[in-house]
């Protein structure tokens, strides 16, 4: 049981927004019975069949499939101030205060600086009766595998390579108890072959409910992807994942999120994978948790770490067996050897920081710079990016109509982006939301005015960008009078 006496005081933030209801009728579902996992076999819980074949804080939405005998505390930590709605000054703004931290690509582990800290402190304490020493097991079939961690219950067979100070994590869950067994081995409710996102959520209750219910855990590791490829449905992927994000935070639990694979098995889903990928990066960064860059990891490796299915991650071999859980230069060349380690690094990094009192690993990260508005907009550093804000609590009202569209009526409120590029790139600027929730993007010129705008759409404007400035304003949309101002989720990646 949880007893953290040094916690930060909670901030609250609570934003009950509905799960989408207005998709497209021609929208490509992603339940269990329609979307296949791609060459998955029935038998993918077996490690050895498998691999011998192929081998920043933000709003909580409170759900009702949350069992209601369970106390669930409402208050987490708020994201960091979003400027109200303004005009323009007339003058020019004072410095912007440090903006959120940005998950970088690339790096194995996302960033742990002391407010992320904190915020998992503040997420740990939401369930002071869930198990330290238990986490519960998110995903498809990558994840229901035996080669997925289960190994790490074994005294034998486990090769650290050297890493000796994850050993106390390995024994904190190795004495965990769960359905009789520990978190390693259990059979997760929520993993099951051939899911997508939307599938851990459907029901009522649903997998996830059921799973949390069952397990108690402080921790989850969360992988989908893989399969909601299929529907190529990027904007329903980002929905889900962060409504199943929320989920685990409002019950206390700490999500650990993941990258996927490449798609080897195919180019056409391969060239989406960075798209949902960059979503995944979006969703961790703006709930300020953990993520894993599982992709990063496994494309140096020969095949990808993948087996002959090229979808599957593969697992060392010897002659005594598979041994996953060998972390050492031979085991690391095989893909379910570096998501083990991966993920135990992650466990240990939440676990420093939330039971052992324990400072956080990085003094600091990169930051968003600016404030977002006209005069001083959000700057976009690098690609890809990914920001999340809430036009119900901030944004300026300074465009009303825009020459690309100038039928649409988007006098709610606005955040702009500022992005300079060398060359000419190839852009995909997506934006996620919720709900009633309607935020459109608009892609300005050099003179960043409503009147410059060259691109606008609801959900996606993918365009080559000349070498230059250029603004992305994302404001809200009227209807009937009404502000459709909520929370949005902005992800922009270089294509192809």
């Amino acid at each position: 049981m949880r007893a953290l006496p040094w916690l930060l005081p909670l901030f609250l933030v609570a934003c009950g927004v509905p799960l989408p209801d207005d998709a497209p009728a021609d929208t490509p579902t992603d339940s269990p019975s329609d979307v296949p996992d791609a060459r998955d076999a029935p038998d993918a819980r077996d490690a050895a069949t498998i691999d011998a074949a192929v081998d920043r804080p933000d709003a909580v939405i409170d759900r009702p499939d949350v069992a209601a005998d369970r106390p669930v505390a409402r208050d987490v930590v708020a994201p960091p101030d979003v400027p109200p709605a303004v005009d323009v000054p007339a003058d020019a703004p004072p410095p912007s205060p440090p903006g959120p931290v940005l998950y970088p690509s690339g790096q194995r582990h996302s960033p742990l600086t002391p407010d992320l800290a904190a915020r998992l402190r503040a997420i740990s304490a939401r369930g002071p009766a869930l198990a330290d020493n238990v986490f519960s097991k998110v995903g498809d079939s990558i994840t229901v595998s035996t080669s997925f961690m289960a190994c790490f219950a074994s005294t034998t067979g486990v090769d650290l390579g050297g890493r000796e100070h994850l050993r106390p994590t390995l024994d904190l869950y190795r004495g965990g108890a769960v359905g009789g067994t520990d978190p390693f081995r259990r059979v997760s409710l929520a993993a099951t072959v051939g899911w997508s996102a939307s599938a851990a959520l459907a029901g009522t209750p649903s997998a996830l409910t059921r799973e949390l219910d069952a397990a108690r855990p402080g921790a989850a590791a969360v992988m989908f992807g893989t399969n909601d490829i299929q529907s190529r449905d990027v904007f329903r992927y980002g929905a889900n994942l962060l409504d199943l994000t929320d989920q685990l935070i409002a019950r206390g639990v700490v999500p650990i999120l993941s990258t996927v694979p490449p798609r080897d098995d195919s180019a056409d889903a391969d060239l989406w994978v960075p798209r949902y990928n960059a979503v995944a990066l979006g969703v961790a960064q703006s709930r300020g948790v953990p993520l894993v860059d599982l992709h990063g990891a496994l494309v140096p490796l020969a095949a990808h770490g993948l087996g002959p299915d090229h979808l599957h991650p593969n697992t060392y071999a010897t002659s005594a067996g598979y041994r996953a859980c060998a972390l050492t230069p031979d085991g690391l060349r095989f893909g379910y050897n570096n998501r083990n380690l991966l993920t135990l690094e992650a466990l240990h990094r939440v676990a420093e920081v939330t039971l052992r009192g324990r400072p956080a690993p990085d003094a600091d990260a990169p930051r968003l710079r600016g404030s977002g508005s006209h005069a001083d907009p959000f700057v976009i550093p690098s690609l890809p990016f990914a920001d999340a804000r809430n036009t119900t609590t901030g944004g300026a009202r300074v465009f009303d109509r825009y020459a690309c569209r100038p039928t649409a009526d988007e006098s709610g409120p606005e955040f702009v982006y500022r992005f300079t590029v060398t060359r000419s790139t190839n852009v995909r600027a997506m934006v996620i939301t919720r709900g009633a929730t309607d935020v459109d993007v608009h892609l300005l010129g050099a003179a960043a005015t409503a009147e410059a705008c060259v691109a606008r759409d609801d959900r996606v404007i993918a365009t080559t960008l000349a070498p230059g400035t250029w603004t992305f304003s994302l404001d809200t949309f009227v209807s009937a009078g009404a502000a459709r101002a909520g929370e949005y989720l902005l992800v922009i990646v270089q294509d192809p």
